[in-house]
């Protein structure tokens, strides 16, 4: 008999809010793997990218256990992936931290750079302004979410000039200026917040992205 819950791996390649994402994701509806192996990450219906830290030191880590490949391949055969805080940031070209410029993922263009606000980090609950067409916050409109970041992408610049390929939902939220909180891309998805420290409403974020898978 076929589980009715989707398999998702998380990515593991030493990222240190990796199990409280896979406890999340558990909760919200999926049976949980946390693998960096080759077959299991092809196979599994989803794919979880977490991330805390800096972007140089997430893009090396990633690299060490050839997770831009995996991810990579798998947005190339339209297979689902999920990128939260950091793991949202390297989907970018690439990351500026005080000057230092490390290329990312690529899967969209722009780079991260730090945020321009008077306190940082941002730290803390945060709402956010979603597209209506949004499936990650579908009956999440009004919800705060879980920030803990000092940089962000401030810009959106991807166009879609394919008038039968859908445009991405972009979603923003403010700390001194405005910057991306998330985007729904066909198969990659991320947020810049944590839905697994946001409490009921990153919980039914989980799971309105498990329902996609």
């Amino acid at each position: 008999m076929v589980s009715a819950r989707p398999s998702v791996v998380v990515l593991d390649y030493g990222s240190g809010n990796i199990h409280s994402a896979a406890k999340a994701l558990e909760a919200a509806g999926a049976d949980v793997e946390i693998s960096a192996d080759r077959g299991r990450v092809r196979d599994a219906d989803g794919l979880l990218v977490p991330g805390v830290g800096a972007f140089g030191a997430v893009m090396a880590a990633l690299k060490s256990v050839r997770g831009d490949e995996l991810i990579d391949r798998r947005l190339a055969g339209g297979r689902p992936v999920l990128g939260i805080c950091v793991g949202m940031q390297v989907m970018f070209e690439r990351g500026d931290e005080r000057g230092l410029l490390t290329e990312g993922l690529g899967e969209w263009p722009g780079t991260v750079t730090e945020l321009d606000a008077p306190v940082l980090p941002h730290m803390g609950w945060n709402t956010v302004d979603a597209p209506s067409q949004s499936r990650l916050f579908e009956g999440l409109h009004d919800e705060r979410f879980y920030f803990v970041h000092s940089y962000a992408a401030r810009d959106w610049s991807l166009e879609v000039t394919n008038p039968k390929i859908p445009a991405p939902a972009v979603t923003w939220a403010e700390h001194g200026g405005r910057f991306v909180a998330a985007v729904e891309n066909g198969p990659l998805s991320a947020t810049q917040f944590h839905p697994e420290k946001s409490g009921e409403a990153g919980l039914r974020l989980l799971s309105n992205w498990l329902r996609t898978l």
